[in-house]
């Protein structure tokens, strides 16, 4: 399992074989299936491709359960909350990034792999991104 180190478990880490995560959910393991080619909840894979469930993906299973059974949000509606959910956590993460970057410290700002926005500390150069020759440097005006 990739990024698995003994005793290191996070939220993330898929552990829970589908009959464990579908009973800690309180499902059908049929219905995991079905939320996973929906694209609702995608469990990582193990070396044989059996799936492999996180907590977080089990919270996720309960979550979706929730809107349908207690708000009645058919699946396309559920999948497109989460979608928002998710990118509402990224936007909130860059938020906090920026907000830590305004430090008087950093003044230079680059991209990191996935785009994102990452502050270098004045006096070092941002790390390259193996496959892009791409860099953005932008220093305000002095006054």
């Amino acid at each position: 399992m990739s990024g698995y180190l003994p005793g290191h478990l996070t939220p993330d880490t898929p552990v829970y074989v589908i009959s464990v995560a579908a009973e800690l959910a309180g499902m059908h393991p049929q219905t995991l299936r079905q939320y996973d080619r929906l694209g609702l909840v995608s469990p990582g894979r193990a070396p044989g491709r059996g799936r492999r469930y996180s907590l977080r993906d089990i919270a996720t299973l309960r979550e979706v359960q929730r809107l349908s059974q207690e708000e009645g949000i058919n699946l396309a509606g559920i999948k497109r909350i989460l979608a928002l959910e998710d990118r509402v956590r990224r936007l909130e993460t860059q938020v906090e990034a920026l907000r830590a970057a305004a430090d008087p410290g950093h003044r230079v700002f680059a991209a990191g792999p996935q785009g994102d926005v990452v502050a270098v500390p004045r006096g070092h150069r941002p790390a390259r991104v193996t496959g892009s020759g791409a860099l953005v440097i932008w220093r305000p005006p002095r006054p």
